[in-house]
Formats: C-alpha cells, structure tokens, sequence
C-alpha cells in the first residue's frame, strides 16, 4: 500500500468507511482515514502509509463482519452509482478530501453510542462515487455531509449557548463590561469614577 493509483483513494476510504462503521473498529478506522484525506487536501497522487501502520494486521473477525452487513447496501447503492458528470481531478479530490476529514473527526469526536453509523456511510458513499468517478452521486453525497456538519455545528452551538447561560455567562454582556460609562471598563471602578 506504498504507491497506489489514484483510484486507490477511493478504494482506501471505502474500506475504511465501512470498518468506521463496525463497533470497536470505528475510531481506529477513523483515525486511518485521516492520512488519506490528509493526503488528498495536499494533492497527492496516491495514498502512501507509513510502513508502521501499513504493516499492522486489520482485524479481520469485526471487518468481516461490516462487510458482510455492508456488502447488500452496496450492491443496491452500486446499481445508481456510474461514471456521469466528469469532475476536475485534482480540485474534486482535495475537496472530497477536506469532506471526508471533517467527517472523520466528527466520526471520531462524537461520544454518543452509534454516532459513527451515520458519517462513516456518508464516507463510504462519497468513496464509492469518487471511486465511480460519479460526479452527480459525489456531489449530492459531499452536500448531505455538509448538511450533516452544518446541523451537529448548529447542535454544538446551541449546547455551548445553553451551558455558558446557566453558568451566567452571556456573550451579549461582554460589550457592556467592557465599555462602562466614558470607556472605562465596570469591573475598575478607579477609572469609572
């Protein structure tokens, strides 16, 4: 797993997404999946591994297992996935990259149980489309991670909200400390007075 061709992107993520989604296999597969998508962001042709991680035996007993769950989806999915819609190679594959990153470290941060279902199939979609060189398929894949990203920031926000107003902290009120009467700041009544 040295030098691949750029297919290889595809295939490696793909298989990677698939083991993200297994229980005990996810933030392992999760942490791989970053050097490709890291790789990609920076325009590399091929997917290379440092020797120490491409070396390592997989556990086949839970991959097996994904695999054998995944492998049905992925014949209907397989079925609507063609090569349509040619995108610029490298510009599709640093963006597909960044996605794929940003999925993997909401994969890979999220503490809920099964919460690494739903981004590891969206990764496994848009590999299997980047794989199919499927720009139609990559394109509605790379907007429904958006979305997904877009409503766990909106969730991360509201929560942050939430907690900072029951510690009394209140983003709003920073503009009022810190321009008390004439400039001076509230909290230094020397200068206030």
């Amino acid at each position: 797993m040295t030098g691949l061709h750029d297919q290889s992107y595809g295939a490696i993520i793909l298989l990677f997404g698939i083991a993200a989604a297994a229980p005990g296999v996810s933030l392992p597969a999760g942490f791989l999946l970053l050097i490709p998508a890291f790789q990609m962001i920076a325009g590399r042709p091929s997917p290379i591994f440092p020797r120490w991680i491409a070396t390592r035996p997989l556990p086949t007993d839970k991959l097996s297992a994904a695999l054998n769950r995944v492998i049905p989806i992925l014949k209907v999915v397989e079925t609507a996935v063609r090569p349509r819609w040619p995108m610029p190679l490298g510009a599709t594959r640093r963006i597909v990259g960044l996605v794929v990153l940003l999925l993997t470290v909401r994969l890979v941060t999220n503490p809920l149980p099964a919460s690494n279902v739903l981004p590891a199939a969206l990764i496994s979609f848009i590999a299997l489309a980047y794989l199919e060189a499927d720009g139609l398929m990559l394109t509605i894949g790379l907007l429904v991670g958006l979305i997904m990203l877009a409503i766990d920031a909106r969730i991360l926000f509201d929560f942050v909200h939430e907690i900072a107003s029951k510690i009394g902290f209140h983003p709003s009120g920073l503009q009022t400390i810190a321009s008390g009467p004439a400039g001076a700041p509230k909290w230094c009544p020397d200068i206030a007075a």
